[in-house]
């Protein structure tokens, strides 16, 4: 019989295969030699086939979670259903030095307790200097939570009908609100609310005005709404949801509301979402009065609603940090965006794929800027490849428009570029 010694691939053959150019790559040469040489010992133990050798390999080398890594090529700046906001290199370098021991909740020069992510709280009170006090928690429907266990247990939120908004996977505001014990006092109809309204509405079981930016939809026509520095001029706290996590006002985007604007106008609190525009991790933002702030953190599911480490660190790298990816995606010009497109579809097209050019409108998306439109630009291929793409070692996923599937370039980032034209061509 043949020894089992003299069938194992070598080393050096086997680190020259193909296959693991990506894997080299990504990992280094020293580990994925490493994963080989457990391969190749699972052949001399008879376990697997001489030639399965680079398999293993790779599969040794998949990362332990299910989630992978794909290019966001749809033009959609903040897709839910991709994360939502990509985080910027300084946050992912904050979270991987965050995942070990850290002094998250120790004062290291006198080895005493110290406030939980006050690092992060700084920076967010940085941020929105028109904030007295600052608090965050695991996403901004806990936020709201938050609010109605403080300010309304037993009592009514009083809420405009036509801001009784669903916020997706068949959430309602109105149902999170009345899981706390709170009651909803509905004013105004679907497309116009008054001041008189509200004031009509106000009694001793009052606990709050609450205005909720309808982040996701639009509704146009015969409206009327009831800005914040009237509603502020009730005598009752005012709490406004912004939803998209815009903490100052942005040029491009002169319509969507914004914390700092929202509490100089008179809100009592305002809270947000730290995944959408603000570009971070998810975490829900709760910026206002210092009093009521401080009755929110102690309140006792303010401990069941708490972020971790990993969210503090890549928060506070995302406040202090460099421009995040949304907001670069944000602000790139159709112009620079079209000489990309077109290296991308000529380096396709001198390979034989059917690759063009079009033109395209990007959106904010995760319930930010409805009715925004970004023009774009778009490599432009067959309809098949959309759901192709989907399938290659690094997905890419664009979308399907008049039979042709689109990749909008705003949302890919110019280091991706590399990556997507590949994924094509392993396609042929």
């Amino acid at each position: 019989m043949v020894d089992p010694r003299r069938l194992v691939p070598r080393t050096d053959t086997v680190l020259g295969a193909p296959e693991l150019a990506d894997a080299l790559a990504a990992y280094g040469r020293e580990a994925v030699k490493a994963a080989v040489g457990v391969a190749q010992e699972r052949v001399r133990a008879g376990s697997i086939a001489p030639n399965e050798v680079v398999n293993a390999t790779l599969t040794a080398l998949s990362p332990a979670a299910t989630l992978r890594p794909v290019i966001n090529a749809t033009g959609v700046l903040v897709h839910t259903n991709l994360g939502r906001a990509a985080l910027s290199e300084a946050a992912r370098v904050a979270v991987v030095e965050a995942a070990g021991s850290t002094d998250v909740e120790f004062d290291l020069a006198t080895g005493a307790r110290a406030r939980r992510g006050r690092g992060a709280l700084a920076a967010l009170a940085a941020a929105v200097p028109d904030a007295e006090a600052v608090h965050v928690v695991n996403n901004n429907a806990a936020a709201l939570l938050l609010c109605a266990l403080v300010l309304a247990p037993g009592r009514e939120i009083v809420l405009s009908r036509g801001e009784l908004v669903e916020i997706g996977d068949g959430f309602r505001i109105p149902e999170l609100l009345a899981s706390t014990g709170a009651r909803l006092r509905e004013v105004g109809t679907t497309n116009r609310t008054s001041l008189a309204d509200y004031r009509g509405a106000l009694g001793p079981d009052t606990g709050f005005v609450l205005k909720v930016h309808p982040s996701n939809f639009q509704v146009t026509g015969f409206t009327a709404t009831v800005p914040v520095p009237e509603l502020a001029g009730l005598g009752v706290p005012v709490v406004v949801d912004i939803g998209s996590g815009l903490l100052r006002p942005h040029p491009l985007l002169p319509d969507e509301p914004d914390a700092s604007t929202m509490l100089r106008d008179g809100a009592a609190l305002v809270t947000a979402s730290g995944d959408k525009l603000l570009g971070g991790p998810q975490a829900g933002l709760i910026v206002g009065q210092k009093d009521l702030v401080e009755k929110l953190r102690r309140q006792p599911s303010a401990r069941a609603l708490r972020v971790d480490k990993l969210t503090l660190a890549a928060l506070e790298a995302t406040l202090t940090g460099p421009t995040v990816p949304v907001v670069r995606a944000l602000e790139l010009t159709a112009d620079e965006l079209r000489p990309r497109a077109e290296r991308l579809a000529k380096a396709l097209a001198d390979k034989g794929i059917d690759a063009s050019v079009v033109a395209c409108a990007s959106a904010v998306g995760g319930g930010g800027a409805p009715g925004v439109e970004l023009p774009s630009w778009a490599v432009s291929l067959p309809e098949p490849y959309a759901a192709a793409l989907r399938q290659a070692t690094t997905p890419v996923v664009g979308y399907v428009r008049h039979g042709r599937c689109l990749l909008d370039l705003r949302t890919v980032e110019p280091a991706e570029d590399a990556a997507v034209e590949q994924a094509v061509l392993s396609l042929r």
